[in-house]
């Protein structure tokens, strides 16, 4: 391959990934065609992109992004997994893809410069929570304190409430109520 088409490859790669901070290297190499295509068909409707890279040119379009940690990933057959709302998402979905078909082999994977290596790496960050199921946790936790203070407001007031409804209920039964 030419000097000038390296160039163009590295300049594709560059602008394809330029704001993209986490992604999966696999290998999808003995695929049969039919899996090949159902795998990416349903990772497309996900807005899950597989792209195969040519892994010397990658490494050269990714230094000094967030990517550049993926490089030791890069040896052999490789193919690049990203988009969807988090990286957590792509390895979630391709570790259950990983299940189905035999051949599909988990490289490492990348998030926000940090690496992840082989198939436990990449299993490891799809345990993650995504951005959104992060965020509600920290409401949660947030919001925990309060609830705990409602509910102790309430609590004795509660009690209360009972025992008020048990003297009228005597009353208007024409009961009389005991000293206590």
């Amino acid at each position: 391959m030419s000097k000038p088409i390296k160039e163009m490859i590295i300049s594709d790669y560059k602008d394809r990934f330029v704001d993209i901070d986490g992604a999966l290297v696999v290998d999808i190499r003995g695929i049969e065609a039919n899996d090949n295509n159902a795998m990416r068909l349903s990772l497309h409707e996900q807005n899950i992109r597989i792209t195969v890279i040519r892994n010397s040119l990658a490494k050269k379009a990714f230094a000094g992004t967030h990517l550049e940690a993926v490089s030791p990933a890069l040896e052999g057959p490789a193919a690049l997994a990203y988009g969807a709302e988090s990286v957590v998402n792509v390895a979630r979905e391709l570790v259950k893809w990983a299940k189905k078909i035999d051949k599909l082999d988990l490289k490492g994977a990348v998030l926000d410069g940090t690496y992840f290596e082989g198939e436990a790496g990449v299993k490891r960050l799809s345990d993650f929570p995504t951005r959104e199921e992060a965020q509600a946790k920290v409401v949660q936790l947030v919001l925990a304190p309060a609830g705990n203070v409602v509910g102790g407001a309430k609590g004795p007031g509660g009690k209360i409430l009972g025992i008020i409804k048990q003297i009228q209920e005597k009353l208007e039964n024409g009961e009389t109520i005991a000293k206590a």
